[in-house]
């Protein structure tokens, strides 16, 4: 993949030289990971799953104290305690891990499934501001990952990350 993405770079970069003196081509550049940090969409994504997901992590919280509590009971007073007693709070204890762990994983699972709908979202979002915008300003290429250096003028990034901020701002979903 990386191979065919430098390929593909260089093969833009030479048609770009090969063309006419005459014809200008305008080359831009995004970084996406800046876009992904400081975009106001991403930002407000994160928070909704925080806000989303909170209850089930305090859950996930309160029965590892609560498993603790019991543990902390039968190393405290498992001398003490009659076998059976004892036996029964073991297998509370069991049963409670078991519980635990099956909600942790299916709390991973649905915080990854959530994750990868938000992070396509974005990316999408991402990528239509700019397409608009190299549409708008003329340009004839833009670069993304894989690009070892791009200088300030023809990094685009900034100008991407307004037009997602105006968005934002106007309600926007595009």
């Amino acid at each position: 993949m990386k191979l065919i993405t430098q390929t593909l770079v260089f093969g833009l970069l030479a048609a770009s030289l090969a063309l006419p003196a005459s014809a200008e081509t305008k080359i831009g550049f995004v970084n996406t990971v800046k876009l992904m940090e400081e975009a106001p969409q991403a930002k407000a994504a994160q928070s909704k799953m925080e806000s989303e997901f909170a209850p089930r992590e305090k859950e996930l919280v309160d029965l590892q104290k609560e498993i603790r509590k019991l543990e902390d009971k039968l190393n405290r007073d498992g001398a003490v305690m009659s076998e059976k007693e004892s036996s029964k709070l073991e297998r509370e204890i069991l049963s409670k891990r078991r519980e635990l762990k099956r909600r942790k994983d299916d709390f991973r699972d649905d915080l990854n499934i959530r994750r990868n709908e938000v992070l396509s979202k974005l990316q999408r979002q991402m990528y239509d501001a700019t397409l608009a915008l190299a549409k708008e300003k003329e340009f004839d290429v833009i670069l993304g990952q894989g690009v070892v250096y791009a200088s300030k003028r023809v990094d685009i990034t900034e100008m991407v990350l307004e037009k997602l901020k105006r968005e934002f701002k106007s309600g926007g979903k595009k």
